[in-house]
C-alpha cells in the first residue's frame, strides 16, 4: 500500500524521523518476558504495527514508498532493554534511525534512574505513528486499558467538509508564504536535547493568565514563551526592519474524530502561526497568542479538506511530494514546531508500578529550526526541546522558555496580592 502524502513527508532526506513518548514509573525493574508478552497480546491485533516501509521499486519521481506486511511482528526483538539512563537514551534515539528490516518502531526499558524510578521509551518512525498514536498505543498496555480479543474495525471515515475556495485559497497563503529564520548558517547546526521537569506551582499560576480572561491553554503558553524566548536567545530579531517577515511556528491539531479515537497513523496536521517576537509585554504576547490559536478550529477546516486531494496528487506524482516537503521544511517556512497536550485519562499502573511521568521525544527537525513538546501528566508538566542549531541551544532555548513561564507566573500572583 502506497504511503498517504501526510506520511511521505515525513521521509526527509538526512533526518532520522524518530520520534517517541517516555512512561516514568514506580516500583521494582519491569519483568522482560511479562512485558513482552503483554505487547504481543495487546499490540499484536493492530495491523499497523506489522506494517514495513519498503523503498520505491522505480526511480522516487515515479513511485513511492509502501507499506507491506512481513507477517508477525516479534516482540523479542521490538521490546529490549538498554543500559542507558532516560535521558541519554532519548538524546541517542533522536538521530538515529530505526532499523529498516522489521516495523520502525521499538519499546526499550531504560537504565533505572538514581532516584530508582524505571521508564519505558516507546519509539516509531513518524511516518508510521504520530504522537497520538503513541500515547494510544502506552495508553492501551496499562493494566487499566480494556484487553483487545480481536483487532479493531477500521473506523468509519468522516465525510470530507466543504470548504470555499476562498478559505482553501487563504490558509495556502498563511501556510506558505517566506518567514525569517534563525541564525545561525546551516552549515553551523548540531543536534542538541533537553528535558525540563517545569514547576508546578508555576505552571498553575502562569494558567491564570491573563487575569481577566478564562485562563490559558498549555498550547497558548508554550507558544506565548516561544515568542518571548527566541529575542532573549537570539537578539537580533529586536532590531530586525519593520514590517519584515514574521519568525513562523507550526502547533499540530489532532484530526482524530470521536469514532477515530483510538485509530493509529498519522491523522493530524499543522497550523503555521507568526510568533509575536516583536511584543515587549509576556502578557500581551500570550493574548495574541490565544486570538491567533482561537482560529486553529477554523483553519483545520481546509486541511480536512484539502488532505485527500493532496493525498490523491502525491500516489500519483510522489516528486511533488518531495519537492513540496522540501519547501515546507526549510527554516525560513517554519522555525518552531510546538506541541502541548495532557495525558488522557486518570491514575496509571503497568503490571503493578504506578505511572509518574511523561515525556515526549519530538523528531530531530531540520537544519536551523526547532522542535518543543510540553507533556501534562497529573501535577507534573515535561518540557523537551530537540534543536538543530548551535550546539547546546535545546538549553538555551528550554531556560529562556522557562524564564517567559516564571515572568508570567509572577504576573499572576502579583495581580492576586
Amino acid at each position: 500500500m502506497r504511503l498517504s502524502g501526510k506520511e511521505a513527508s515525513f521521509l526527509r532526506p538526512g533526518l532520522p524521523g524518530t520520534m517517541g513518548c517516555a512512561t516514568l514509573y514506580t516500583g521494582k525493574p519491569f519483568d522482560l518476558p511479562e512485558l513482552r508478552s503483554r505487547v504481543g497480546e495487546r499490540w499484536g491485533v493492530l495491523e499497523r504495527m506489522h506494517q514495513i516501509l519498503e523503498p520505491p521499486s522505480r526511480p522516487t519521481a515515479l513511485s513511492g514508498h509502501r507499506w507491506a506486511y512481513a507477517g508477525p511482528f516479534d516482540p523479542a526483538a521490538h521490546v529490549t532493554a538498554c543500559t542507558q539512563e532516560l535521558r541519554s537514551l532519548l538524546a541517542a534515539a533522536a538521530v538515529r534511525r530505526l532499523p529498516a528490516d522489521r516495523p520502525p518502531w521499538q519499546l526499550l526499558v531504560s537504565q533505572a534512574a538514581p532516584t530508582g524510578e524505571h521508564s519505558l521509551v516507546l519509539l516509531a518512525h513518524h511516518a508510521l505513528l504520530d504522537g497520538g498514536s503513541l500515547a494510544i498505543l502506552l495508553r492501551l498496555l496499562m493494566d487499566e486499558a480494556s484487553i483487545r480479543t480481536h483487532a479493531p474495525k477500521p473506523a468509519q471515515m468522516p465525510p470530507r467538509p466543504r470548504v470555499p475556495v476562498t478559505d482553501l485559497l487563504a490558509e495556502w497563503h498563511a501556510s506558505s508564504g517566506r518567514g525569517q529564520r534563525l541564525p545561525p548558517a546551516p552549515g553551523e547546526c548540531r543536534p542538541s536535547l533537553t528535558v525540563t521537569r517545569l514547576d508546578p506551582t508555576v505552571m498553575r499560576s502562569a494558567r491564570r493568565q491573563p487575569p481577566t480572561g478564562r485562563g490559558a491553554t498549555l498550547n497558548e503558553l508554550l507558544l506565548s514563551a516561544l515568542a518571548g524566548a527566541f529575542p532573549s536567545c537570539y537578539g537580533t530579531l529586536s532590531s530586525r526592519p519593520a514590517g519584515s517577515a514574521p519568525l513562523y511556528a507550526r502547533v499540530p491539531v489532532d484530526l482524530r474524530s470521536t469514532n477515530e479515537a483510538h485509530r493509529l497513523g498519522n491523522l493530524s496536521t499543522a497550523v503555521r502561526l507568526p510568533l509575536p517576537v516583536d511584543t515587549d509585554s509576556p502578557a500581551d504576547r500570550l493574548r495574541t497568542c490565544q486570538r491567533l490559536l482561537s482560529a486553529v478550529n477554523r483553519r483545520c477546516q481546509a486541511h480536512r479538506a484539502a488532505l485527500p486531494v493532496l493525498d490523491g496528487i502525491s500516489r500519483a506524482a510522489p516528486w511533488l511530494t518531495t519537492a513540496l516537503t522540501r519547501h515546507m521544511i526549510q527554516p525560513d517556512m517554519s522555525t518552531a514546531v510546538c506541541t502541548a497536550g495532557k495525558w488522557r485519562g486518570g491514575p496509571s499502573h503497568l503490571h503493578g508500578r504506578r505511572l509518574i511521568g511523561v515525556t515526549a521525544l519530538p523528531p530531530l527537525p531540520p537544519p536551523g529550526t526547532v522542535n518543543l513538546d510540553l507533556v501534562q501528566y497529573a501535577d507534573i508538566y515535561t518540557l523537551t526541546v530537540v534543536s538543530h542549531l548551535r550546539p547546546d541551544d535545546s538549553q538555551l532555548i528550554a531556560d529562556a522558555v522557562t524564564g517567559e513561564l516564571t515572568t508570567l507566573a509572577a504576573m499572576s500572583t502579583s495581580h492576586v496580592e
